[in-house]
């Protein structure tokens, strides 16, 4: 796979021809553009740097196998990959859930290397407020949780964020402040940034 290194966490993949070295491009720039946010995503998720870099390398794969049915007329491309994502750890929440072997879930893992290992756990170390804070917006809805992890954790403007999880962003943005307000009452100020959620400037598309 190409290179850990973020160039832009907004960019769109860039015309770069019908055929198949233009959409290796694309691809190219779409996973510089979202790969350590997909990354971070995960670790707030999971200590463990097999698991992070599995589900990371799961969401390019299916991004890069359905990147043909992209619609940019549908939302950002950022905003496609998040609900990859999404999908992704749904579904290994469900295998988990379902207590499939060992031997099973390991089968076909690339295991890492050591430096591979070292520069996860630094993010997975570097996550740690926000697993904190996921672990607070247990008290919170199901999509009022995700609606504060996407536009506070990992930065997404609120239109895309709405993109993702496919509401609109008017009733995104009502749900994102009800939740700061019981996340303030609840958990305090925002473990993961230090500040209180709830007085956070006002959020707009």
């Amino acid at each position: 796979m190409p290179s850990m290194s973020l160039n832009s966490a907004r960019s769109r993949p860039a015309p770069q021809g019908s055929g198949p070295a233009g959409r290796v491009a694309e691809f190219e720039v779409l996973y510089r553009a979202n790969v350590a946010a997909v990354t971070a995503y995960f670790a707030r998720r999971s200590a463990d740097p097999q698991t992070v870099a599995d589900l990371t390398a799961d969401t390019f794969v299916q991004v890069i196998t359905s990147f043909a049915t992209f619609d940019p007329r549908k939302g950002t491309p950022r905003a496609w990959v998040f609900g990859i994502a999404r999908r992704i750890y749904a579904a290994h929440c469900q295998a988990h859930s379902q207590q499939r072997s060992r031997v099973e879930r390991l089968a076909g893992r690339r295991e890492l290397a050591p430096d591979e290992v070292g520069e996860l756990i630094d993010r997975i170390d570097a996550e740690r407020p926000g697993r904190a804070l996921v672990t607070g917006l247990t008290t919170l809805p199901a999509v009022d949780r995700a609606v504060v992890e996407l536009v506070d954790l990992a930065g997404l403007p609120p239109k895309e964020a709405a993109q993702v999880l496919g509401i609109a962003p008017g009733t995104l943005r009502m749900r994102l402040m009800r939740a700061r307000a019981r996340l303030r009452k609840t958990v305090g100020p925002d473990p993961a940034h230090g500040t209180d959620p709830a007085t956070e400037p006002e959020v707009k598309a």
